[in-house]
């Protein structure tokens, strides 16, 4: 027989759990700006630490993912409870996934320390897609922490804007690429950056169609803006 005794246990650790979630989150967004830093100040100190706040990043997944299944197995959650698990553990892959392409760009920036051959990155070019995808993930995070769907339709919104600067700077790295070999090489290592940034964009987007799960049980994934509208309720 379930108690009320029991629904409070289990209220309690799943709090801690998603208390957990928004850690990781957080470790997450300090080390993308972090990795972008590294890059704009050639800063190998920084980016070594960006790839070592990764290492706590993947050991907090492992361990948000031991806790979530351990309330699985315990309380057999059902409908809306089991929902909210599983956002939890979709979350922290998409969330984990986030940190491995901000060490990407701190390696990034390490590279382009480490050869004299490169020209310094200018960081200016993709000024637009840090704001964006760091505002994606705040807001993202934000949702998660309140269970709030209000903000969507302006999350996939934020990344198919994303996705247009991506596209526009690939275009413009090809024209630099052909008409200077010389640019060629600092190019590509933006390339690394830009893609970096613009999968960012697609896991926090990802999230917050997993909030939509939890909280509706309505699965958004590959829907349009008006089709997302429409099942949030807009």
């Amino acid at each position: 027989m379930v108690t009320e005794h029991s629904y409070k246990e289990y209220d309690i650790e799943l709090e801690a759990v998603r208390a957990q979630v928004l850690k990781m989150g957080g470790l997450v967004e300090e080390n993308i700006l972090s990795a972008i830093e590294a890059l704009k100040k050639d800063d190998i100190d920084l980016a070594n630490k960006v790839i070592k706040i990764d290492d706590a990043v993947n050991k907090l997944e492992m361990e948000i993912d031991e806790a979530a299944s351990r309330i699985i197995a315990k309380r057999q959650p059902a409908a809306g409870d089991l929902r909210m698990i599983i956002m939890i553990l979709k979350s922290i892959t998409d969330l984990e996934r986030i940190g491995d392409e901000a060490t990407k760009i701190a390696r990034t920036a390490i590279r382009v320390n480490e050869n004299p051959n490169i020209k310094k990155i200018k960081i200016g070019e993709i000024k637009l897609m840090v704001e964006a995808v760091h505002s994606m993930l705040k807001t993202v995070l934000d949702s998660f922490a309140r269970l709030d769907i209000s903000k969507t339709v302006e999350i996939a919104k934020k990344d198919e804007a994303v996705d247009d600067q991506y596209r526009a700077t690939i275009r413009e790295l090809l024209t630099y690429m052909l008409e200077d070999s010389k640019a060629i090489t600092v190019s590509l290592e933006l390339l690394v950056v830009v893609k970096a940034l613009e999968r960012i964009g697609d896991h926090c987007k990802n999230i917050s169609e997993h909030i939509v799960y939890a909280v509706k049980g309505a699965d958004i994934r590959h829907s349009s803006i008006k089709e997302i509208k429409k099942t949030i309720g807009e």
